[in-house]
This record gives structure tokens, C-alpha cells and sequence, in this order.
């Protein structure tokens, strides 16, 4: 692993390409609102360390990550920085594969891979957790090989003891009552929960009660993404999901993530994913 670790602002996430080669990346510095939302194929961690919280629109809701906080969260759902007044922020990629082979139970790993955030609470911040970012920000900084080995199975640690901390806890949830981001926050939970359904504009524009040319407008302004191509990032990310933990045939994936069609979904997959269905699940298979 002789990625380095880039202590700077957060690099544009539409520049993290869904298949790039397997290792530990890391980012650290003052976070910059994202473009629009994303998804790679990562375990991805955040840390903040300075200033005041992060507000990701992850899963269809508003997930806001506190001073001190420690969140960690299967990238392959899309997600978006859409606030921050965060300071300093420690960002981690760790490989899908690797994550996978970390052999953690069940229980965390369906909640994982299902979307659901393992996030601690201000009030459980671990005071050690500044010197261990700090650490690890120095260790792949060199193109140290065992560095960087001591540097996962440290992370690999501090994921379990988090999961262990947190496993009956719920992910905080952002409590303001800004109306541009409650009725875009609507539209989202409600793709969330039916995107594996036909899915209309309409639907989605009568979850927040507004018209559909309203819907459309108010939605790529404050998530900066068409309906569709958000409803479609669900779906790659749902068969993303079924072709590692299932083995079901190509058909029935798409058919279960909401595709109209094999064809559609073998066209929209390797254009989003750089690799055929069944390729990603020979390389990524639990």
C-alpha cells in the first residue's frame, strides 16, 4: 500500500474513481461541500477534530457528525457533504476488500452493507481517538510498507471497538429546520425506500408535497443531482450490495435493484463501474 496520505483540503470526490487499485487512502484538513452526490467502493471513516459538525445527506437522511464524532459508513451509498462549520476533518478510505476480509460479525456487517451508519455520539467521544488519527496521518505519509500494515490493523481495531460501542445506538440525526433541505431531505428518504420500484418524478414530488416541476428544481439545487441519476445511484448501489452477499443471477440482481431490464442494467453498471457484474463480483466476493 504506497498510497499516500494527503494532508489537505478534501480532494473533489467525483475525482475517487468507483475501481481504483486496492489501498488505504487518506485525507486530512478543512472540509469543502460536495458537488453533488457520490459513492465508491470503500468503507469510508471520518473524524472531526476541530470546529463544529458535518451534515451529510447519506441514506436519505440527514446524518450530521459532531466534534469528536467518529463516523463510519459504506461509501457505496450515496452521499453528500451538504453543511460543515468542521475545521479540521480526518477522512479514511479503506478498500471494500479488505474491509470484507476483516471477518467482523454479522450483525455489523449487515448493518454496514445496508446503509445504516455507525456513528458515536458527542457525549461518547474517545479521547484518544486526535493522537491516533494524528499517527496514522504520519504512518502513510511514508512509503513505509509495515507502516502502513500497522497503520489497518489499527483502524481494523478501532472499527470493532466502535461497533461494540455503538451497537445498540442510533445514528444522530440533524434536528434544524431548514425547509429547503427538509422537503429535499423527503425526496430523498423516499427514493431511499423505493427505488427498487418504478419510480416516478411525481411520487417523489408528493413525498415532500410540492409539484413536480418544484420537485425537480428544489432538488438538484440543495443535492445538486437530477431525480433520476439519484435514483439511479440507489440502484447501483443496491446491486453493488447483491452481487457480494448473494449469489443470485445476473437477471434477478437487476431485477431486485430496480432495473427495467438485464440490458439496462449490464449498460448503466459498466458505465458507472468501470467492470461487467460479473467481474465486480469475482474481484469483491465475501
Amino acid at each position: 500500500m504506497s498510497a499516500p496520505f494527503r494532508s489537505e483540503n478534501f480532494l473533489d470526490p467525483q475525482d475517487a474513481l468507483v475501481d481504483e487499485p486496492s489501498s488505504l487512502r487518506g485525507w486530512s484538513g478543512r472540509p469543502t461541500l460536495m458537488a453533488a452526490a457520490h459513492r465508491h467502493d470503500d468503507l469510508e471513516i471520518n473524524f472531526v477534530a476541530g470546529g463544529g459538525p458535518m451534515l451529510y445527506l447519506y441514506g436519505g437522511e440527514l446524518l450530521e457528525v459532531a466534534p469528536g464524532a467518529l463516523a463510519v459508513f459504506w461509501a457505496a451509498i450515496p452521499h453528500q457533504l451538504v453543511a460543515s462549520t468542521a475545521t479540521r476533518v480526518h477522512w479514511l478510505h479503506v478498500p471494500f476488500d479488505r474491509f470484507l476480509a476483516w471477518g467482523l460479525p454479522q450483525s455489523l456487517l449487515a448493518r454496514v452493507l445496508s446503509g445504516a451508519p455507525v456513528v458515536t455520539s458527542a457525549a461518547r467521544a474517545d479521547a484518544g481517538d486526535p493522537a491516533r488519527f494524528t499517527q496514522w496521518a504520519a504512518d502513510l505519509a511514508t512509503g513505509d510498507g509495515e507502516l502502513h500494515r500497522i497503520a489497518m490493523l489499527e483502524i481494523h481495531a478501532r472499527v470493532r471497538r466502535l461497533a461494540l460501542a455503538t451497537a445498540d445506538d442510533p445514528a444522530p440525526r440533524y434536528t434544524g429546520e431548514d425547509p429547503a433541505l427538509r422537503q429535499a431531505v423527503s425526496m430523498a428518504r423516499h427514493i431511499a425506500r423505493h427505488f427498487r420500484e418504478p419510480i416516478t418524478v411525481a411520487d417523489v414530488a408528493a413525498a415532500a408535497n410540492v409539484h413536480p416541476t418544484y420537485a425537480m428544481t428544489q432538488f438538484r439545487k440543495v443535492v445538486r443531482a437530477t431525480i433520476g441519476d439519484y435514483v439511479k445511484l440507489y440502484r447501483l448501489a443496491e446491486a453493488r450490495r447483491l452481487l457480494v452477499t448473494t449469489d443470485l443471477p445476473a437477471g434477478q440482481v437487476a431485477a431486485a435493484a430496480g432495473f427495467g431490464s438485464v440490458s439496462r442494467f449490464y449498460r448503466v453498471f459498466t458505465d458507472a463501474c468501470g467492470t461487467t457484474p460479473a467481474r465486480f463480483r469475482h474481484t469483491r466476493a465475501l
